[in-house]
């Protein structure tokens, strides 16, 4: 694979641009989602759309290094946190460099991440450090979701950012640490915002919850089956990430499918959830 040179240009001039919108030059510079992407495909190959998203942006941080760190430090705003326009503008941009600098599996750009992560005075950059720590393999990712943990465990909504940072995770083993966290003290089935948190965050991870294995639409199933019970709004919604079965190749709607039959023959099953599965299987 290569990246045209035109690609990488235009990037640069953009980065290196200093508009005076900061949020806007961070949109400009963000990556489209992979979600988006797959739209484009006749047939969605979640892993295909996955990996050829980080190249680009594994290229990016590898030729443009030096662009990334200088727009990121001269976005670093150590005075006391505001949220006005410009200071989150700042903020945005930073992080989107960061993002990218992290790709690149660099002790010093992880040292900087964790850096920022302990020592920002914000919310919002301490979140982006944890989401960035959280998407590579490395000693300093159970360290950080540790301490974030131990800091915040009685703050309901911040642990519901926890657990969809953990959720939304590329890394091979995200449907394992999901497993574990449903037996975690800080999640209940019974409550609608920490199953929004997790399971449902875990369903729009496209790379991890379509594993060719089928064991995240297994996992999703079950868990559809079990919440119906409790809350059928939430477990129709959470069936609708196998809607567009349809889209993808013939291995995945298969497997797809036999969920969705599973739900559909289960007894007692919600007039929400029936309705979502016979339209989808339709």
């Amino acid at each position: 694979l290569l990246l045209d040179n035109l690609f990488i240009d235009a990037f640069r001039k953009t980065l290196e641009s200093g508009m005076d919108d900061k949020a806007f030059q961070a949109f400009a510079l963000s990556m489209p989602s992979e979600a988006y992407l797959a739209d484009f495909l006749p047939v969605i190959d979640p892993e295909a759309v996955h990996e050829a998203r980080t190249f680009v942006q594994q290229t990016l941080a590898a030729v443009l290094k030096d662009a990334f760190l200088a727009v990121y430090h001269a976005n670093e705003d150590p005075g006391p946190y505001r949220v006005d326009q410009v200071s989150m503008g700042r903020r945005s941009l930073k992080n989107t460099c960061l993002g990218y600098l992290t790709e690149l599996e660099d002790d010093d750009i992880r040292e900087l991440c964790v850096g920022q992560f302990q020592t920002a005075g914000n919310m919002t950059d301490v979140l982006a450090g944890l989401v960035n720590l959280t998407n590579h393999e490395c000693p300093e990712r159970e360290h950080a979701l540790a301490s974030f943990y131990e800091t915040w465990k009685n703050d309901p909504l911040v642990m519901d950012k926890w657990l969809a940072i953990q959720a939304t995770s590329r890394l091979p083993g995200t449907l394992d640490t999901v497993k574990a966290l449903t037996k975690h003290p800080v999640f209940t089935i019974k409550n609608p915002n920490k199953v929004r948190a997790l399971i449902g965050a875990f369903s729009s991870n496209a790379v991890r919850f379509h594993d060719p294995s089928g064991a995240g639409y297994a996992f999703i199933a079950d868990h559809v089956l079990a919440i119906d019970a409790l809350n059928p709004q939430i477990a129709a919604r959470l069936v609708s990430s196998f809607t567009m079965w349809k889209r993808y190749d013939a291995k995945r709607q298969e497997l797809m499918q036999k969920e969705l039959k599973r739900i559909l023959s289960a007894p007692k099953l919600s007039k929400d959830v029936y309705e979502v599965v016979s339209k989808s299987l339709a």
